[in-house]
């Protein structure tokens, strides 16, 4: 009995290493529901932004139609800034995506496809704000201007100072950092 304890214990440990090998190392595996945490661990990401249909194919629970739904709509411009946009765009409810959350990596790119780091805008001059999609010379330069009177708090205190609409504050959210 004791043999086949310690060869259990031992075949365990060996299948656990042959699936940290397989994770880190073959792109069309698939990793289990339990896996995700352990993918994590191990430095795993899955930029949405930029994830072709492979890269989801990684996920537990996604089917190759949802797959190739999320990347057409990447490809048609579509940005996703949350596990909501996400949810939405496969018409599921985020309860079903929540596990995925440990992997799952929402990074900004600008309009030529670079990655664009979160922009402070405390610090950052006209020429810098304008680089964000939706920030025009007029928003800029008020941006600049209005923080002489003090630096922004968060992007609630940036909206309100600068009475900005919803819909604008929305699309300018995910490219600043305070």
């Amino acid at each position: 009995m004791m043999k086949l304890a310690k060869w259990w214990r031992g075949n365990q440990e060996s299948n656990r290493g042959s699936a940290r090998s397989q994770m880190l190392h073959d792109p069309y595996y698939r990793l289990r529901p339990e896996e995700i945490p352990i993918a994590a661990k191990l430095g795993i990401k899955i930029d949405v932004n930029q994830a072709g249909v492979d890269d989801w194919l990684r996920l537990p629970g996604l089917s190759i139609h949802q797959a190739r739904s999320l990347v057409a709509l990447r490809q048609s411009g579509v940005a996703f800034h949350c596990l909501e946009d996400i949810a939405a765009a496969l018409g599921v409810p985020i309860h079903r995506l929540q596990g995925l959350v440990p992997v799952l990596q929402f990074c900004y790119y600008g309009s030529a496809g670079e990655l664009a780091p979160p922009i402070n805008p405390n610090t950052a001059s006209v020429e810098r704000l304008i680089q964000i999609p939706a920030i025009d010379l007029f928003l800029a330069r008020a941006i600049v201007q209005n923080r002489q009177q003090g630096a922004y708090k968060n992007l609630a205190d940036l909206q309100r100072r600068l009475a900005l609409p919803g819909s604008l504050t929305a699309e300018i959210m995910h490219y600043l950092q305070f």
